[in-house]
C-alpha cells in the first residue's frame, strides 16, 4: 500500500467514502506554478502523467472529476479535454459561484465534493466542501483551511495522491492495483 495512506485517520477516510466528485484547481495543483512563455507568446506547462493516469479508473468506479482555474490557457483546456474531464471551467473569478451552479446541475451536494487548491481564491471553495486538500507547498494560510495536507509539491501528484485516499477509502484502490500485478 501507498506510504501516503498509511495512518490516515478514520474521519478522514470517512469524509473520503462520501466523495462523488473530485475538482481540482490546476495552477499550483496540476501544475508546479510555473508558466513559461517562450518568445513567441507560446505558453507552456508541465503536468504530471500520474495524476492522469487515475482518471480513467476514477471515472470507471463513477466518480467525476472536474477543473475550475482562474486563468484562461489553452494548455490547461487541452489537458483537461485530452484526460476527458466531466468539465473544466477557464478564467473563473467567483469559483464558489461556479461550484454552486456546478452542483445544481450534478445534483451533487457538497459534502460529496473533493476539492484540491493552493491559493486565496480557493479558500472560499476549501472550507464549504466535503473533503478539502492541498499541496505540501501551498501557502501555510490555505492549508491551515484543509482537510488533507497533501505529502507532495504541486506538479508532483498531488491529484493522484488524493484520488488514491478517495479510492482506498471506498475499498476500489486494491482491486485496481491488483488488475494490474495480475496481468
Amino acid at each position: 500500500m501507498n506510504n501516503y495512506l498509511k495512518g490516515v485517520s478514520d474521519t478522514l477516510n470517512q469524509k473520503a467514502e462520501k466523495i462523488k466528485l473530485i475538482i481540482t484547481d490546476v495552477d499550483g495543483v496540476l501544475t508546479d506554478g510555473g508558466i513559461i512563455y517562450d518568445d513567441g507568446g507560446m505558453e507552456y506547462k508541465r503536468f504530471n502523467v500520474k495524476d492522469g493516469f487515475i482518471v480513467d479508473p476514477l471515472r470507471k468506479n463513477g466518480i467525476l472529476i472536474g477543473a475550475i482555474t482562474g486563468r484562461n490557457s489553452k494548455v490547461v483546456e487541452n489537458r483537461c479535454e485530452e484526460l476527458r474531464f466531466d468539465f473544466h471551467y477557464h478564467g473563473v473569478r467567483d469559483k464558489s459561484q461556479k461550484l454552486k451552479e456546478v452542483l445544481e446541475v450534478l445534483e451533487i451536494n457538497l459534502e460529496e465534493v473533493a476539492y484540491i487548491g493552493d491559493d486565496l481564491i480557493d479558500l472560499p471553495i476549501l472550507q464549504k466542501v466535503g473533503f478539502s486538500a492541498c499541496p505540501a507547498d501551498a501557502l501555510p494560510y490555505v492549508s491551515e483551511h484543509v482537510d488533507f495536507i497533501s505529502s507532495l509539491q504541486g506538479g508532483q501528484g498531488v491529484f493522484r495522491e488524493v484520488a488514491d485516499l478517495i479510492l482506498h477509502s471506498k475499498g476500489l484502490l486494491s482491486p485496481i492495483i491488483n488488475k494490474y500485478i495480475n496481468q
